[in-house]
């Protein structure tokens, strides 16, 4: 195959190139969280069903999750800067569809096409990273990616809160989508001018067939949790879930398949022999169930339930923010010293702040966002010590060659456990709301998250078990 020849890079140009592809991955991160605020507004201006509002976050993460390997491999194939460039360009041109949409569905299609871009872009990141910084400051370049993807959390409920209230041009909640126009542009157009070209891995290739086995199975599986509030759970749902459970299980004999016959599959089959790295992957999808989906159902209380406006809504999530970022800069030091004790600890300290939080919910009438605040401080605290030395813990017993794959299939499985808990929890939450209370919904919710953050503990505490 072409190999491409690489520019040298001075060490004042990679820091612009630091810059440029941290505010991809910033752009990235802000869209994950800023939609949460403004989705209860959207509800109400674009008439979406609970379905519609919940597909409108599992949807991106689900296409995210199953082409994120696939758009490492085509950096592999096509150039980490050419496949960056489409990503960037594509996420900003879906954007702005998502910012033009009239309907809950035509929202939900263009949020697809918003996460198959990201997952053009995203892998480009750590590949550019990688590739510039091999000497002593690798350490310094990932410390302020690492600080930038903790602060992107805060300001998307900052920003999404702020677009709403401000309704900017008189556009409302699409500013939280055309806020991405001109920042992609800008990104665009300077990795074009500084990025460098990366050199071309020969031999690379794509496994288009389990990708699209891939997402097809997840979308039965998870979305009949996502519609069956809208069509009141008929039996044909659990006939399309079991379907995408005959799919996934079909996806690994494709793999295998793959495998025999010479080509790449999509995951590296040798890895499903790791006892502990498959209950990390475990510990890993029941702790992220109840990660995105704790700030969705959050947000629907305080909007739907207690008359919080969106800006206050917003505020109130940063204090959590900020506190999860000062608990991921001490829990790898931590984590290195006492291995997953760390993360059991931090999970502990989460179930912690649900109790308060429902405490707060149950004896407090009307809580304020300050009371809010002040409580999820804990949660978010506990869930910066898990979080940030999670990925380290399930890929400890990785053997150096399978690093990159095993990259791959631990946040393929973090995305898809965000996708099932917006999408299974989201479901309780509307369901227990349309019968009782958005307070009853959002205890019930409150309890389903301390239960996910248990068995991610268990996880944890079995994969230190696990045979070497």
């Amino acid at each position: 195959m072409h190999q491409t020849v690489t520019k040298p890079v001075d060490s004042t140009r990679r820091w612009w190139v630091l810059a440029i592809v941290v505010a991809a991955q910033f752009m990235f991160g802000v869209d994950a969280f800023i939609v949460n605020v403004a989705i209860p507004t959207i509800a109400v201006d674009l008439h979406a069903t609970p379905a519609q509002i919940e597909s409108v976050i599992a949807i991106y993460l689900i296409a995210y999750a199953t082409l994120v390997v696939t758009g490492g491999r085509l950096g592999d194939i096509h150039g980490t800067k050419n496949v960056f460039l489409a990503g960037v360009l594509g996420f900003t041109a879906a954007s702005l569809w998502c910012g033009l949409a009239q309907s809950g569905m035509e929202l939900i299609v263009a949020r697809l096409a918003q996460g198959a871009t990201a997952a053009l872009m995203v892998p480009q990141v750590l590949a550019t990273l990688h590739l510039l910084f091999t000497d002593e400051s690798r350490n310094r370049a990932f410390g302020i990616y690492g600080i930038v993807l903790g602060l992107a959390g805060a300001a998307g409920f900052l920003l999404g809160g702020l677009l709403v209230t401000i309704d900017l041009a008189h556009t409302g909640w699409r500013s939280v989508f055309f806020v991405n126009v001109p920042s992609g542009l800008v990104i665009a157009l300077a990795a074009w001018r500084v990025m460098p070209t990366a050199p071309r891995r020969s031999g690379t290739r794509l496994d288009i067939k389990g990708s699209v086995v891939l997402f097809a199975g997840l979308l039965c599986l998870i979305g009949p949790l996502l519609f069956g509030h809208d069509v009141g759970w008929a039996p044909l749902l659990w006939a399309v879930t079991g379907s995408g459970a005959v799919i996934l299980a079909a996806f690994v004999k494709l793999e295998h398949a793959v495998a025999r016959g010479g080509g790449m599959p999509l995951i590296d089959l040798t890895l499903l022999a790791d006892a502990a790295f498959l209950r990390g992957l475990g510990a890993a999808f029941f702790f992220f169930a109840a990660n995105l989906s704790f700030y969705l159902v959050m947000t629907l209380f305080m909007q739907r339930g207690l008359k919080i406006p969106p800006l206050s809504a917003g505020l109130a999530f940063v204090p959590l923010a900020l506190a999860f970022v000062v608990a991921s800069r001490h829990s790898g030091a931590r984590a290195r010293h006492r291995g997953t004790k760390v993360l059991i600890e931090g999970c502990a300290l989460q179930i912690a702040g649900l109790a308060a939080l429902a405490c707060v919910a149950d004896f407090v009438d009307a809580p304020t966002p300050t009371e809010l605040a002040l409580v999820m401080i804990i949660f978010g605290y506990g869930q910066g010590l898990v979080m940030a030395p999670l990925s380290g813990a399930v890929l400890s017993t990785v053997k150096p060659v399978a690093a990159g794959s095993a990259s791959g299939m631990y946040g393929t499985t973090a995305q898809i456990g965000n996708a099932a808990g917006v999408a299974a929890i989201g479901a309780v939450f509307f369901a227990v709301e349309s019968l009782q209370s958005a307070r009853a919904g959002f205890l019930a919710s409150l309890a389903l998250f301390a239960a996910l953050i248990m068995i991610s503990a268990a996880f944890l505490s079995w994969m230190r078990r696990a045979p070497a």
